[in-house]
């Protein structure tokens, strides 16, 4: 495939999902989507599993945090401002701790925002990331996550904004949701050598995303078959906060194994 042919299979995928968010229209936010099944509270904390099933997104965020500053000094990263998109992902999976909690307290679309907006931008920096080591010049990857989590925030504030207007329209979050999932394994089949990243880990990271996003959805399922334990929604906090876990394992064996070297995978 020709130098050009490559970003135009990237390129031509968004431009088939965004026609296609056309098409379909409006996606608005269902209020049912807040009630949760597991409402239980203890400790005088409403909400009890879905707000403590938050802690390990803490728990990663600081580990990822601690081996991107303790690669930096190993000197790991090849390229000045390499480490960027990895302290914004760390970062932001560290703040779904509080966003997440503060949501599940008392949810409602107000701040469902605030649950999603550290959630959103995590994502789009893990993208840039990936982009960033595998395709882009190096002149242009450290303005990836900027120019990816400035869309992000954007499909965010447009949702509030349209919620305001009274015709909520989840339409360009669900894109920024979609794309990188569908373009990443792209990106790693095209695009094979790279440093830092690794389509394995991708995989797992994948494998585990879907699963948070299965459990979420039979949320109530879930509760009903395991006893009225544990919900759906309070383990899909857990399968997420492993696919994070995945992320700083791949950042951990590239980065301690040589990251500045190029290698295929």
């Amino acid at each position: 495939m020709g130098a050009y042919g490559k970003p135009a299979v990237l390129i031509g995928l968004f431009v088939v999902l965004a026609v296609g968010a056309v098409i379909l229209g409006p996606i608005p936010q269902s209020q049912a989507y807040h009630n949760f099944a597991d409402a239980r509270a203890f400790w005088g904390i409403d909400n009890f599993g879905d707000v403590l099933s938050n802690i390990p997104f803490g728990v990663v965020g600081a580990w990822g945090l601690w081996t991107v500053f303790r690669l930096r000094k190993l000197g790991a990263f090849a390229r000045k401002r390499d480490d960027w998109p990895y302290i914004v992902l760390f970062g932001s999976i560290a703040v779904v701790t509080v966003g997440s909690a503060y949501y599940h307290l008392a949810p409602d679309n107000a701040r469902l925002f605030w649950d999603r907006l550290p959630i959103t931008v995590g994502f789009m920096a893990l993208f840039a990331a990936f982009v960033a080591d595998r395709a882009a010049p190096p002149r242009i990857g450290p303005w990836l996550a900027p120019l990816f989590i400035a869309a992000g925030v954007f499909a965010l504030v447009y949702w509030v904004w349209t919620e305001a207007q009274g015709r909520g329209d989840l339409a360009p979050y669900a894109l920024v949701q979609l794309y990188p999932i569908l373009a990443l394994p792209l990106l790693c089949w095209l695009y094979p050598e790279a440093r830092y990243t690794g389509g394995g880990h991708l995989f797992w990271i994948i494998v585990w995303y879907a699963l948070a996003k299965v459990l979420e959805t039979y949320d109530r399922e879930v509760f009903a078959l395991l006893g009225n334990t544990i919900s759906g929604h309070s383990l899909k906090h857990l399968a997420a906060a492993v696919a994070a876990f995945v992320v700083v394992a791949m950042l951990r064996r590239n980065g301690y194994d040589g990251a500045a070297q190029p290698r295929s995978g």
